[in-house]
């Protein structure tokens, strides 16, 4: 009898050393199952209170450098994480560009706009104005009549949380994803 408690005793440990290693794939899948459904939330990864843990967890994950977390039977990809401290307002772009003093960002505006008539009276091309700074002022026909226009450069805003990665979700879409 003592024979035969042994190996089911061996059976008993290995099995239960299966489980706990079983059970901690599981709930690492269950985190990121939940990371995954709180992302697909069109109001915000964070809208409810249920999602905050989890994506708040996952922030500190990958800020650490760490990859996206699983989640077995959901159809989804996740990029490398990305930096962009700046961005500029609707009808800008940024643009950077490098000089003495390092990597220096800029908005332009994505279509002329019209200006003061003393920048296009100057004749000294680039210059400042209220909004910033006035570039490659000209004269230009709109609505059958002149008018000084230019793009205008801005200072970049600055993000708050300036890391991304880019999820895509089968059947949710893709959603860029701040922290």
């Amino acid at each position: 009898m003592k024979t035969s408690l042994v190996p089911a005793l061996v059976a008993a440990t290995s099995l239960a050393a299966f489980s706990l290693g079983f059970d901690s794939k599981a709930q690492a899948s269950e985190w990121g199952c939940q990371v995954i459904l709180c992302l697909s939330n069109p109001g915000g990864p964070t809208q409810f209170a249920e999602c905050r843990p989890p994506i708040h967890k996952l922030w500190r994950h990958l800020a650490k450098g760490r990859s996206f977390p699983a989640c077995s039977g959901v159809g989804f990809q996740s990029s490398r994480p990305g930096y962009e401290p700046y961005y500029c307002n609707e009808g800008f772009s940024l643009a950077g560009s490098f000089g003495p003093e390092g990597q220096s960002a800029t908005c332009v505006s994505t279509s002329v706009q019209p200006v003061d008539v003393r920048h296009c009276s100057t004749g000294s091309g680039n210059s400042w104005d209220g909004q910033g700074a006035v570039v490659s002022p000209r004269w230009q026909r709109v609505d059958g009549r002149f008018q000084c226009v230019a793009q205008i450069l801005t200072r970049p805003n600055i993000r708050a949380q300036p890391r991304y990665i880019d999820v895509t979700i089968e059947g949710a879409g893709r959603q860029r994803v701040w922290f």
